[in-house]
């Protein structure tokens, strides 16, 4: 029996030791074969450029190509989708922003959970929105703004990229803490958006960096605040919108997910490769002209951002009464 007992313990721990064996060689041999970035956005779009970026790095780095396929519809809910149904095995992998983690809420009946069905893997920047306004509106500041906006209810408008974008989730925020009554004009795109504010048709809008900065530098649009808790470099004379409003922060995070159980090893891989690209000096020089910042998070800490922007957003959505059509 005292045999039999030591035969048994042997072979419970080398069960117990298979599993971290099997993962090691796991990692050591991902990838094997070409995996997939699915971007939730078209082609040309920042989402898309931040995709390419990274999918030719970690080609170079891991031996593999990383392939970039865009499934844009639904605020980048079906490349989502796609990513939460594929197998679990690293070769399937989601290039996810802040728009995941409002669309959860925005969106009724998803066939997904982004906090449930997904692994954060990695982080790659985070970027602040710009307020800017069309120069004939006669305001220079925010609390001008403000004022101006109190004092004429309902005749300022502010353009949106659409319902559920990140422009319209900034000014939804910022009505949210001002209380200010402006008409909401929704833009199929930020493109058309950006044409109508230089033309005077719309007044208001919170822009992404690429979209407005150089017409902000040619005094086409005037910038009063940047959305992040802290200036921007690349402006440094615009004021952050908290120097305004305390503790008012709005940024759009560019990250890696995977499916819910892909192997522990595979996501601690593919994280260090990420932060090899966020240390490289061309990938930071390519993110800072995005006018983005680099942002490198572990698995465990962009679990944290995901879940604490999807309680921020919830919040927000829910106040304003925003429902995505």
């Amino acid at each position: 029996m005292k045999l039999a007992r030591r035969k048994l313990l042997r072979w419970l721990a080398g069960a117990a030791a298979f599993p971290a064996v099997s993962r090691t060689a796991l990692a050591q041999n991902y990838p094997a074969r070409p995996a997939r970035i699915i971007s939730g956005f078209p082609p040309g779009g920042i989402s898309d450029t931040y995709a390419r970026l990274i999918a030719q790095w970690l080609s170079m780095q891991l031996g593999q190509q990383f392939i970039v396929e865009n499934r844009p519809g639904a605020g980048g809910n079906l490349a989502a989708e796609t990513v939460a149904k594929a197998a679990p095995d690293g070769y399937t992998l989601l290039l996810t922003t802040s728009a995941d983690a409002w669309n959860a809420t925005l969106y009724q009946n998803l066939n997904f959970n982004i906090v449930r069905d997904f692994v954060p893997v990695g982080t790659i920047s985070r970027g602040a929105g710009l307020m800017v306004v069309n120069p004939t509106l006669a305001v220079k500041t925010v609390p001008e703004l403000i004022a101006y906006a109190k004092e004429h209810p309902g005749k300022v408008t502010v353009a949106s990229a659409g319902i559920g974008s990140a422009p319209h989730m900034f000014w939804e925020l910022f009505r949210g803490k001002t209380g200010v009554d402006m008409v909401h004009v929704p833009y199929r795109g930020g493109g058309p958006a950006v044409v109508d504010l230089l033309a005077g048709q719309v007044q208001v809008y919170f822009g992404t960096f690429p979209s407005t900065i150089e017409q902000v530098r040619a005094g086409k649009l005037r910038a009063l605040a940047v959305t992040t808790t802290a200036r921007a470099p690349v402006l440094p004379d615009v004021p952050a919108m908290s120097e305004y409003l305390p503790g008012f922060e709005a940024s759009i995070y560019v990250g890696i997910a995977a499916p819910r159980g892909t192997p522990s090893a595979i996501v601690d891989k593919l994280n260090q490769t990420l932060g090899g690209a966020l240390a490289d000096a061309t990938i930071k020089r390519r993110i800072a002209e995005l006018g983005d910042a680099p942002l490198a998070l572990s698995p465990a800490e962009f679990t944290k951002l995901v879940a604490a922007e999807y309680d921020k957003w919830a919040g927000v959505i829910r106040v304003a009464g925003v429902r995505a059509e």
